[in-house]
């Protein structure tokens, strides 16, 4: 698994006392993203997608909204001490005709991952900016398949039976079939890197998809999803008070603590079959 695992030491304290054994970690790596050269964000993130994360990202900023609107997407100027590409810095050209972000996405995302936007005007922000609206979305899931993806996505979690650290988004269809998984440090960067590779497989809008996220469900993943077009978002655990707001006023569903048989829903819910 490369970059995406580190070793180490620790020290185990238990009944049987104490003794020093190997452990694994996830890594966690800095990456810049760049747009036509000028430097946009900076994520804390695990290593890989990270072409599927850039893509993911521009399309939740509204940047992007297709694949042409990438023009390349290439690694630059990040080096170690030994001269070795550290594969940190990531530059998208954008296609011709395509505007660049506005100064707004500008952000350094290790300052701002608990999501610093709030209030009605930053809901009618995303409603109106947001070029697949996932409001209309006809689709139905059963809630027993629904209750299904949980499991479904953990076991698809490599990288967390290893170190037990990382988050994980899965797009699986309205029949509980599974698309992508992806795992990561940041839950955030999870979903974009799941999103970016839904718009490169020419799948956004996510059109009768679930989007099935392994913590809680805050602002920011609740607009990732309106501006990729998903119409149902899951999570494990609890959302906020702001994300139910926007999933209400974007017709997204969205189920809370669906943990075993049982889960809640807190926007839409006539999407889900009882």
């Amino acid at each position: 698994m490369g970059r995406l695992i580190a070793r180490t030491s620790v020290v185990r304290l238990g009944p049987k006392g104490v003794r020093r054994a190997p452990d694994r970690l996830a890594v966690e790596e800095p990456l810049e993203l760049r747009v036509d050269g000028k430097p946009l964000a900076v994520t804390m993130r695990t290593p890989g997608h990270d072409v599927e994360l850039a893509h993911g990202f521009l399309l939740t900023e509204g940047v992007i909204g297709e694949v042409p609107d990438v023009a390349s997407a290439r690694y630059c100027d990040s080096v170690d001490d030994e001269g070795k590409n550290t594969y940190n810095v990531l530059d998208v050209a954008l296609g011709p005709g395509v505007p660049p972000p506005d100064p707004g996405v500008e952000r350094n995302f290790y300052t701002t991952s608990s999501c610093g936007v709030c209030g009605k005007a930053s809901l009618d922000a995303v409603r109106l900016k947001t070029r697949f609206s996932p409001a209309g979305d006809p689709v139905r899931i059963p809630f027993q398949v629904l209750t299904t993806l949980p499991d479904k996505l953990r076991t698809a979690q490599r990288v967390f039976d290893s170190t037990g650290g990382l988050h994980a988004a899965g797009l699986f269809r309205a029949d509980g079939s599974l698309l992508v998984v992806r795992e990561d440090v940041g839950r955030h960067n999870a979903v974009d890197k799941v999103l970016g590779w839904a718009l490169l497989q020419g799948l956004i809008p996510a059109a009768g998809c679930v989007l099935m996220v392994s913590g809680r469900t805050s602002f920011e993943l609740t607009q990732k999803a309106v501006m990729a077009g998903v119409p149902v978002l899951a999570a494990v655990s609890a959302p906020s008070s702001l994300a139910v707001d926007l999933a209400e006023e974007a017709g997204v569903t969205l189920v809370g603590f669906l943990r075993g048989e049982s889960g809640n829903v807190y926007a839409n819910a006539e999407r889900i079959e009882c």
